[in-house]
């Protein structure tokens, strides 16, 4: 599930959840649902993760392993 795929990327560039959230304009606790998978990812924000990690959509949601 992505959930895991979006934690994994913010822990391995040794990212805190508040600087993400920083990032995307949302507060620390709106991220933390998006991680936990209590409140679903909308897809601006999505976008926005891809340009932070420099990835593709298709690997956050699991759909290809390559980034």
């Amino acid at each position: 599930m992505y959930l895991r795929r979006l934690r994994d990327l913010r822990e391995d560039h040794d990212l805190k959840q508040e600087y993400v959230a920083r990032v995307l304009k949302i507060t620390r606790q709106q991220y933390q649902l998006y991680e936990s998978g209590k409140r679903s990812l909308p897809i601006d924000k999505l976008v926005e993760i891809c340009r932070l990690y420099n990835v593709s959509a298709d690997y956050i949601l699991e759909l290809k392993n390559d980034p």
